[in-house]
């Protein structure tokens, strides 16, 4: 109340001529607030300095509760915030200086164009909001996106795998099998060119194979968590060795792709005589931004809980699959003012198309998920916290132990991930029994993983101390005490630890040959669209 009384001071003076200090500002990386009227205005800053100081209150508030459940306090925060965000005075034409002007210019026909985008995007998604996000079309698959030249040389009902073709005279001789997340499409690590993970990868002397997932409806309704590992990465790999004629390949998983290479890892292990003939050992894995402790999932576990699951298994139930609209909006609701206020601001207020952007369109490029395998990950691996647990799953009817894993490790997680908080995949270095090299990248799950050198952005964190077989604090803040920040990318720093894991250098692979193409990468399955 003190704040108020000096806000109001505050703004009758400013009225008057004499502006003074903020009662409070507002955080810099905040664009809401960066168009100039909020500060010269006298009327538009106490709009704002006002809501701030609310919202200020109202998290104070929830962050002092005591005597709740851990999860059920989690939620009160989550929710609380997702009312700060709605209610702010941006997301209102009356209370935003930049959609007044707008709509003084234009007579209001900005907010004519804004209802028929809002109806757009109602019809676009059958009756439920889909916002818009990005000029989709600009956007073609093989031409402009997911571009790198490739054919796809194997397929089943639920992968197509694509071999790159090789950019260098000369390749290293054991090639890298890179598992994507389902959740998603895989082209987000190969977007255009200068940012292209996989591009990176071939242009460094490295045959690279990549999953490409089935988007999934009705009839994969009962595929389950272990067909999505023993079709997936499993199959590829036998592929792989098949095609190459090498008994050894190194491995990447991103993020759910990551959690089901380490259950491969894990069930290679323990298979015995159930392993398939040709399956090629792993000398190396990758983790990018992969949980396999689930105890602390960050704002994602808000979203779990019984009651929850159970609704999601209901609406399920007869299609047989999750769509991908409830997930999109999941992960849109981790970042709200970025991907759902700012877009009904621009989109619905200012009445704006949006701009061309290629990870957003990527983003809205969504997957279903299938009833089984949706139902066991949100069980077994949010709810119950069972893969961590030694022998408490089975894939394939047999046991693992993600503590049975001997290959070398290297383990990346990003310092502002709202999917798999650092923290929480840091239990990766405690887990494994073989040599682990733990490195955190800046920003988040997306752009802190697609983080090419040439951009020089975010940094990361590497600590000799604590790397390969040397023993890993137990507390990660205790790592990130002893680690060491680079400029730059991470990018350079994987290729020097995988140069261990490579080989010597062969004659280039030319994916085309020996009949195993069946068509040009991307392949078909990634353009099927839900929507």
């Amino acid at each position: 109340m003190q704040d108020y009384v000096k806000l109001l001071q505050n703004t009758a003076a400013h009225a008057n001529g004499k502006k003074g200090d903020p009662i409070i500002k507002s955080d810099p990386s905040d664009k809401r607030f960066k168009d100039a009227a909020w500060e010269e205005s006298w009327i538009f800053d106490y709009i704002k300095q006002s809501y701030l100081l609310t919202a200020r209150y109202a998290q104070d508030l929830v962050d002092n509760i005591n005597g709740l459940d851990p999860k059920i306090a989690h939620k009160v925060k989550f929710y609380t915030h997702q009312m700060i965000d709605a209610l702010s005075p941006t997301n209102f034409w009356l209370t935003n200086p930049e959609v007044l002007r707008k709509t003084i210019e234009t007579k209001g026909e900005n907010l004519i164009h804004g209802l028929e985008n809002l109806l757009d995007d109602i019809e676009r998604g059958h009756g439920q909001l889909m916002i818009s996000m990005s000029d989709n079309t600009a956007f073609h698959l093989g031409d402009n996106i997911a571009s790198t030249k490739g054919k796809v040389v194997y397929q089943n009902e639920l992968i197509q795998l694509i071999q790159y073709a090789p950019l260098t005279e000369s390749v290293h001789k054991t090639p890298i099998l890179l598992t994507p997340p389902w959740i998603n499409k895989f082209y987000i690590l190969d977007l255009k060119a200068e940012s292209s993970y996989v591009r990176y990868m071939v242009e460094q002397g490295h045959t690279v194979f990549c999953i490409s997932w089935v988007n999934p409806d009705g009839r994969f309704a009962k595929t389950n968590f272990d067909d999505y590992m023993m079709l997936g990465p499993v199959a590829a790999s036998v592929e792989i060795a098949r095609i190459t004629g090498e008994n050894a390949i190194n491995c990447i998983g991103y993020c759910i792709g990551g959690t089901a290479l380490s259950c491969m890892l894990a069930w290679l292990e323990s298979a015995g005589s159930n392993k398939p003939s040709g399956m090629p050992a792993i000398k190396s894995a990758t983790f990018l931004v992969t949980m396999i402790d689930f105890a602390e999932p960050g704002d994602l576990g808000v979203f779990v809980d019984e009651d929850q699951i159970q609704l999601l298994e209901s609406m399920m139930e007869g299609q047989g699959y999750l769509s991908a609209g409830v997930m999109g909006t999941t992960f849109s609701m981790l970042r709200a003012n970025d991907l759902i206020w700012s877009f009904v601001v621009n989109n619905y207020l200012m009445g704006k198309e949006p701009f061309p952007f290629d990870l957003l369109s990527w983003n809205s490029d969504s997957t279903n998920l299938p009833q089984a395998m949706q139902s066991y990950y949100l069980r077994n691996m949010y709810l119950e916290n069972n893969l961590i647990q030694p022998n408490r799953l089975s894939m394939k009817d047999v046991p693992i132990d993600l503590r049975k894993i001997k290959v070398p490790t290297f383990c990346l997680s990003t310092q502002e991930d709202h999917i798999t908080p650092w923290r929480s995949t840091y239990a990766a270095t405690q887990t494994y029994s073989g040599p682990v090299t733990f490195c955190l990248s800046g920003s988040g799950h997306i752009a802190g993983v697609v983080n090419p050198p040439a951009k020089k952005k975010y940094g990361y964190w590497t600590n000799e101390a604590a790397s390969g077989t040397a023993p890993k604090p137990a507390n990660p803040e205790d790592w990130m005490k002893g680690a060491t920040k680079h400029e730059g990318s991470w990018w350079p720093e994987w290729i020097k630890w995988l140069s261990q894991y490579a080989g010597e250098k062969v004659a280039p692979r030319d994916p085309a040959a020996n009949g195993n193409a069946i068509e040009d990468a991307p392949g078909s399955y990634v353009k099927v669209r839900v929507i």
